[in-house]
């Protein structure tokens, strides 16, 4: 007796199941529903994403999320092959029609088509730097890095036993203006689920703070302990609070600061695309949160409180530089023919100025030719931008120019600062040894990065390098005329260079001139008249003489 088999009724009782289809079960479906919210809600509690379609984090999210909303279904609610095929099938189409709308808003908001809107996200404005930056006080100068204020940190957490068992220190180190000084501030955070679990009803009571001036460390006693953080657990996590309260938000950057009143907030900055659908993401607010209450405000930009100093973040500023330096003339100039084409500087650092931050980085041409065009300063709460035309060495010569003054010691440099010497453009940096501590300090004449002096103190370094500036070949940026009686005349010699230090009758200004600048200098004496050119520096507290008439 032969027994006929049909090929494609055995396929099609394979992909159905040995014993054909099944009817869904209810059980099934509600097990499947239940699995389902419980991933995506795990998934949104502690990935965070934002519900926003300009967001790829969304995309991102939506993805994993129908992946394993399928894989439910048909582990609880399907057996046969075909049904689980058909319903994967559709799954696959929903997430490549979703990631195919993402793409074409990127494709439609991309460079090429808006090199222009790209520039002007951030526009530079021409200044005066004599202006705008004030003289430097000494007394407010940075000469703490992050690095250093992370150490200077760490070695007062270990002098206070009773904190150093229970808490940590957040690595951020924030800069932050106060009464015009530079200071980094950083809460400190709980030393894991244990330390949280013991301490979160007493919650954080100190904050460590920085002065990058003077180098004191202090650990801050804040009038009420912190109880949200990114240390803290559950709905108390910082981002977690703002996520859910501000679902849609996309959040670049959350700063911890201290009002005048020294009471501590967590600010975060959202974005928004400004070119296109999906292009040029810009800061449009900021999330204000109570660090002890956890209440938030969310404030449009240019209406945040003035004890705010950070709106915008170094990286989205920077981007914008970028943005702006490469496609002022369009997209393809900043590949075929270049003119014009600018870019920043690979670092940048930061200068207190009244009672704002602004970040400072140097403008080079694309060629990377180890030099400067100019330098940019913008605020970081409002994102005023000013371009100061100066051609300089660049931030790295500058560092290698003073590492190599002090090269038999094997010191780090760090990133230099510009400041506002006598109305003249002045790198200031730190030289670290190993250990990462402050050693000794240096001046770099920013438009001749060999001039450089170096002192164990500030003072000690700024006495170097005004000894020394006096006696090279360089151009005042203004010039006067004065006429002068000689009270008193001294010759001074510094590293074989001599200068002749000068007191007119009558007055408290000290005039300096180099040797070369007159074969006069050596028979001049008490009593004689002369005709000086030169330049005015430190609010006439100093003239350096460019020439003597004969």
């Amino acid at each position: 007796m032969k027994i006929k088999v049909n090929l494609k009724d055995l396929i099609h009782k394979y992909k159905e199941g040995a014993e054909g289809p099944r009817p869904v079960s209810k059980s099934g479906v509600v097990k499947a529903i239940i699995c389902s919210l419980a991933f995506a809600f795990l998934y949104y509690y502690f990935v965070l994403p934002p519900i926003n379609i300009f967001a790829s984090e969304f995309y991102l999210a939506l993805t994993i999320i129908t992946v394993a909303t399928t894989t439910f279904v048909n582990i609880f609610c399907r057996r046969g092959f075909r049904k689980s095929f058909r319903l994967s099938k559709f799954a696959f189409k929903f997430l490549v029609g979703i990631w195919a709308i993402y793409f074409v808003m990127v494709i439609v908001s991309a460079p090429i088509f808006h090199a222009k809107s790209y520039s002007r996200v951030l526009e530079l404005q021409e200044g005066v730097f004599k202006d705008d930056v004030a003289e430097v006080d000494f007394d407010k100068i940075p000469v703490v890095d992050r690095d250093t204020a992370v150490k200077l940190g760490s070695r007062k957490m270990g002098e206070m036993g009773d904190l150093v068992s229970q808490y940590s220190i957040d690595p951020a180190y924030s800069q932050v203006t106060v009464n015009g000084k530079p200071i980094r501030n950083t809460p400190l955070v709980y030393s894991g689920l244990i330390k949280w679990l013991q301490n979160k009803s007493s919650g954080i009571p100190y904050y460590i703070s920085v002065d990058m001036a003077d180098q004191d460390v202090m650990m801050m006693k804040l009038p009420q302990p912190i109880k949200y953080s990114f240390s803290d657990k559950f709905q108390r996590n910082i981002r977690r609070l703002i996520r859910f309260k501000y679902p849609t938000a996309i959040i670049d950057e959350i700063n911890f600061e201290v009002d005048d009143n020294n009471h501590p907030y967590w600010v975060a900055s959202t974005l928004k695309p400004t070119v296109g659908l999906i292009g040029a993401f810009d800061s449009n607010s900021v999330i204000v949160v109570d660090a002890v209450s956890g209440e938030t405000n969310r404030y449009q930009v240019g209406q945040v409180p003035d004890w705010v100093d950070r709106v915008y973040s170094a990286n989205l500023v920077m981007r914008q530089l970028n943005w702006n330096g490469r496609m002022k003339r369009g997209f393809f100039n900043q590949f075929i023919g270049q003119k014009g084409v600018t870019q920043p500087t690979d670092g940048y650092n930061y200068l207190s100025i009244d009672n704002d931050i602004y970040m400072y980085t140097g403008i080079t041409s694309v060629l990377q030719d180890e030099s400067n065009i100019g330098f940019a300063l913008i605020n970081m709460r409002t994102k005023e931008a000013k371009f100061y035309p100066l051609s300089s060495a660049d931030e790295y010569s500058a560092m290698g120019s003073a590492e190599g003054a002090v090269q038999e010691k094997g010191y780090t440099a760090t990133f230099p600062i510009l400041i506002n010497l006598y109305n003249r453009p002045t790198y200031f940096l730190s030289l670290k040894d190993n250990a990462g501590l402050i050693k000794t300090f240096a001046f770099i004449d920013a438009q001749n990065y060999q001039t450089v002096r170096t002192g164990q103190t500030v003072k000690e370094a700024l006495k170097a390098f005004n000894e020394s500036y006096v006696a090279t070949d360089h151009e005042p940026v203004e010039t006067e005329k004065r006429n002068i009686i000689i009270e008193e005349i001294v010759p001074v010699t510094v590293e074989g260079n001599t200068n002749y230090f000068i007191k007119a009758r009558g007055e408290n200004t000290i005039y300096i001139a180099g040797i070369t600048k007159s074969n006069r200098l050596p028979f001049l004496k008490a009593g004689d008249k002369i005709t000086i050119e030169g330049e005015s520096i430190g609010d006439g507290i100093q003239f350096n003489i460019s020439a003597i008439e004969d």
